[in-house]
């Protein structure tokens, strides 16, 4: 009798995203056992699935597959400790610290600068772990346990135990981004204090691959691109100090040890020693010493445990080079510890759990993981695709045939075709397997041809990719040519040569011909081949195109830009990062939910990042999935009629053909003068401050607490009623004295220069020369700029009032030109100087128009009716030349918002028929962060135009945009005639 099917338990939800990809999840989908997934509050507790050796614990959680899920312990503490810590504002750590987790969390990021929640905790948990586990005040030390040297050599050579902290982040949740932060915080609090050893001021970062290897370059300071500058990591003023760090990105193979050859004598003498294996591996490091670890996809870097003879006989060749790998990128880790010192190493990977091969238990997760938020959670938050799997069909059974396809199509070959089976390990004759999941194949391959032809609508210069995962090479050959119709064959002269035919899948799109290939190959078998072809190439080049072909795909300009189908074997490597994969096909054995997420977690990468204004989530893109069986991962349930389609998404990008419409600006990152004795400030610019007595009441009545029966409180009260207000605070305080208080505290931001966060970026010193020509400025602006709103004068020596007016002067006042002093500069970004229209491409699903008097084919419109209207102004204005939408652009205006820096990201940029640029705001109500926004664009215009390189620029907002062809006009005739 045939064995019952398990309970297949699948998440097939109508909505799979839930929570926002920039705060903490909120709700999770959960197969709570009553028939159907719920949806909890709270947060999913961090842990895994694990295949049961004997009966499932009591009380766990047990999938169809039986795997059982069991927490990790460690990272749920941590998360409660590393929330406490956030919410009290990060007390304790060094200043440099707190800086930076608070530049960090600014609310005023957008993307792509904006950082992901998973981004925020997985640095701050390695944070919190160096800088507070163990201090007073933060509860007892959690104990994240070592790595530890179990072998008889490595104890004999002094080899200690490794502090490994691991991060586990789905794929495309930004792992890299995560690496450079941990870097600027290493790099930064060494540079304040060179003494403490908690910090490095050296980062090494190993990797699998050349791909990897090459992605990881934009840790590097001084790389063009570099992550530090693209995602704002740093604090201003700070940026000089990241060249104080040194990063070097080396892959695993540099820890092989050599043999030298010239020592003679003792055989053993060969081996080359600790010092000297390290001091190659390291390079151009030098001498440096404890040093800071990123190992990226570390699930390769595990301590195999010391075999016997007979338990390696047992191993494939594939886990015999997980072993070596492993070996020697672990064992490297140990000679840089006991010859240099490492601080710690910060482990990166999807899935940080040993693998199969690895001779422990296949599956369980490294025990030093701190932070976890995985391929669920990924999708929950929108960081991903979601996978679109099939729930049901029309066969009748229980399970759909396309959900668990391998088992499906080897429970058939064993009924009707048994001597196909019996091939060993290997499992089924490819063509038999063929033969069974050519349905499969085609109706994926159909939904990839849907996906194709509105890409073409949408003008998308990429094609959507099908991915065919398989088992084996020789199933991964039998499939390549079935859809490409491409061979090989020899010759009379034992020479391969490649055929092309006609593929069976949709043969016009996806048949491969001389020098036009949109379907590609790639497995060892194939790279070995390459590298062993005699075409007059040197050995290795072959293989090595293979590899940039594939880790290429879906990139523009690159080898692989137009390749549409991808026929691998197992999981394609690691590095990987199409952003374009739509269709899945899984054509191998999966027996755990960890390797249905290795396998598919690489083509999950979205391909934009909208967020979808009713909801404010991040919209759903899909990926269609056959023969991938998950259980615990969320998945589109489809409608009864028809799959869900995704939205139409526009492609916003340059025109080719309206160049003479570009508009090129600066890059500032802040200012640049100096100040021998004079300063002025230009108040007729400033927006007023207004004291508003709804937000701090001026008066209080008062009368003793009522509580009703059972103890609860009441608001009435009794007795008699008292009124309460500040006038003591009045009395005490005189309003000359508030204005020489602002006024000293201005002046300290003013000379304090680019070592007090670069607020103002004063070069001189001499502050009792500046103090009384700023007691004049504040007091004309207490005078003439507070709206005090009929409540006492004294009202602005409230802290809230006093840091506006600060901030506000702040960045009102400059040298005074006309006293001979120099004038105000930007100072631009160290690598890119500037941004251009040109640079303009992303695709969207929210509302768009087109343009006609833009560089850039659309406005995007996230609020239809304002942004809209004053689009169609634009484009109607005869004064208008060229105009755009600051979307995508990267254009940001630096300023200083209670004792914060933010980024201020105006709407539009104009440039008039008379060449002034204009940086125009729509804007209806304004708040007083709006008015300090408008401050710091003022200062920007006034240093982009001393500078005389960029042009002639104004700052305007338009409050009505009925209004603003006359306020286009205005500008107009202002420059004409500036009298």
């Amino acid at each position: 009798m045939r064995k019952a099917e398990p309970e297949i338990r699948q998440l097939a939800v109508d909505a799979p995203i839930q929570n926002s990809p920039y705060e903490e999840p909120r709700k999770y989908w959960q197969w709570t056992g009553q028939g159907k997934p719920d949806l909890l509050d709270g947060r999913r507790a961090a842990g895994y699935y694990l295949r049961e050796k004997g009966p499932a614990p009591a009380g766990q959680r047990t999938l169809g597959t039986e795997e059982t899920f069991r927490e990790l312990p460690v990272v749920n503490e941590l998360r409660n400790r590393v929330r406490a810590w956030r919410q009290d504002n990060y007390r304790g750590a060094t200043p440099v610290t707190q800086n930076l987790l608070r530049h960090w969390w600014n609310a005023d990021r957008e993307p792509p600068q904006k950082l992901f929640f998973c981004q925020l905790e997985a640095a701050e948990t390695m944070i919190w772990l160096v800088e507070m586990n163990g201090k007073p005040g933060q509860g007892r030390r959690i104990a994240v346990p070592v790595d530890p040297v179990e072998d008889a050599e490595g104890l004999a050579r002094g080899y200690a135990p490794l502090r490994r902290y691991a991060c586990k982040m789905a794929t495309g949740a930004g792992k890299t981004v995560v690496m450079a932060m941990l870097a600027a915080w290493s790099f930064l609090n060494r540079a304040h204090y060179p003494r403490d050893k908690r910090f490095s001021e050296v980062v090494l970062a190993v990797c699998p691959g050349l791909t990897i290897k090459e992605r990881l370059q934009v840790l590097r300071p001084s790389s063009a691109g570099n992550y530090y500058d693209k995602f704002d990591l740093v604090p201003p003023g700070e940026g000089s100090l990241l060249g104080t760090g040194r990063v070097l990105i080396t892959n695993w193979h540099e820890f092989l040890l050599r043999d030298d050859t010239r020592k003679r004598g003792v055989e053993k003498r060969g081996r080359e020693p600790d010092d000297v294996a390290t001091a190659r591996a390291l390079q151009d490091l030098g001498r440096a010493q404890n040093i800071l670890i990123f190992n990226d996809e570390a699930h390769h870097a595990y301590r195999p445990p010391t075999l016997a003879p007979e338990e390696g006989e047992g191993l494939s060749p594939q886990e015999r080079q997980d072993l070596e790998e492993a070996t020697v990128w672990v064992q490297g880790l140990d000679r840089v510890n006991v010859t240099r010192g490492i601080s710690f190493c910060a482990d990166f990977s999807a899935t940080p759990f040993y693998i199969a091969g690895s001779k422990r238990d296949q599956g369980t997760p490294f025990p030093w993981i701190v932070s976890d938020f995985g391929l669920v959670d990924a999708i929950e938050s929108g960081l991903v695709k979601i996978p679109r799997v099939p729930v049901d069909d029309n066969t009748g059974q229980s399970i759909p045939m396309y959900f668990n396809l391998w088992r499906w199509i080897g429970d058939k070959l064993k009924v009707e075709d048994p001597a196909s089976a019996a091939v060993g390990r290997r499992g089924p004759r490819p063509a038999a397997v063929l033969r069974e999941a050519d349905g499969a194949l085609k109706q994926l391959a159909g939904l990839w041809k849907e996906t194709f032809d509105r890409f073409q609508r949408e003008g998308r210069p990429i094609p959507p990719a099908l991915i065919v995962v398989c088992d084996n090479t020789d199933l991964s050959q039998v499939i390549y040519e079935h859809i490409s119709g491409e061979r090989t064959s020899k010759d009379e002269e034992g020479k391969r040569r490649t055929l092309y035919g006609t593929g069976q899948v949709f043969a016009e799109l996806l048949s491969n011909a001389a020098g036009y290939q949109p379907s590609m190959r790639i497995d060892s078998k194939l790279i070995r081949e390459a590298e062993a072809a005699e075409d007059g190439r040197s050995r290795g080049t072959a293989g090595d195109e293979l590899r940039r072909r594939v880790s290429t795909v879906g990139k523009t300009g690159e080898p692989g830009e137009q390749v549409r189908c991808v026929v691998s074997v197992a999981m394609l490597t690691e590095g990987w990062d199409a952003h374009n994969v739509k269709q899945i096909l899984g054509l191998r054995a999966f027996d755990s939910q960890l390797l249905c997420e290795q396998v598919v977690g690489r083509g999950l990468r979205r391909m934009s990042y909208d967020v979808d204004p009713k909801t404010g989530l991040f919209t759903e893109e899909y990926v269609d999935v056959y023969g991938v069986p998950f259980e615990v991962i969320p998945v589109k349930k489809a409608p009864e009629h028809g799959a869900p389609e995704e939205k139409e998404r526009t492609l916003v990008h340059a025109r080719e053909d309206r160049k003479a419409r570009a508009i090129e600006f600066p890059l500032v990152e802040g200012y640049v003068y100096e100040v021998r004795e004079h300063v002025r400030a230009d108040l007729s610019r400033v927006d007023p401050i207004t004291i508003d007595p709804k937000v701090d009441p001026t008066a209080v009545f008062a009368r003793p607490k009522a509580w009703a029966e059972g103890g609860a409180p009441g608001l009435e009260g009794v007795g008699e009623t008292v009124t309460q207000t500040r006038e003591e605070y009045y009395r005490t305080v005189r309003p000359q004295s508030l204005a020489y208080d602002i006024a000293r505290r201005v002046t300290e931001g003013l000379v304090g220069g680019q070592d007090q966060e670069g607020k103002a970026g004063f070069r001189h010193r001499a502050a009792h020369l500046l103090f009384p020509q700023v007691l004049a400025i504040v007091r004309d602006f207490l005078k003439t700029k507070v709206d005090y709103n009929g409540v006492d004068e004294r009202e602005v020596g409230l802290e809230r009032y006093r840091v506006q007016a600060e901030e506000r002067l702040l960045a009102v006042i400059e040298p005074d030109t006309d006293q001979g002093e120099a004038a105000l500069l930007p100072r631009l970004d160290r690598f890119r100087r500037k941004g251009s229209t040109g640079d303009v491409l992303f695709s969207t699903t929210r509302e768009c128009r087109d343009t006609l008097k833009s560089h850039v084919s659309h406005v995007v419109l996230d609020a239809p009716v304002w942004e809209g209207s004053a689009a169609f102004e634009l484009e109607r204005s005869s004064d208008v030349v060229a105009y755009v939408r600051n979307d995508h652009l990267g254009f940001m205006i630096p300023y200083e918002w209670e004792d914060n820096r933010h980024l201020y990201t105006p709407d539009y940029l104009v440039r008039l028929r008379n060449d002034l640029l204009l940086i125009l705001e729509i804007k209806g109500q304004e708040r007083e962060q709006d008015r300090q926004k408008y401050a710091a664009a003022q200062r920007w215009v006034s240093a982009v135009n001393n500078a005389g390189e960029w042009g002639r620029w104004e700052f305007v907002v338009c409050k009505e945009t009925a209004r603003l062809p006359q306020v286009l006009a205005g500008y107009i005739r202002h420059t004409a005639d500036p009298s």
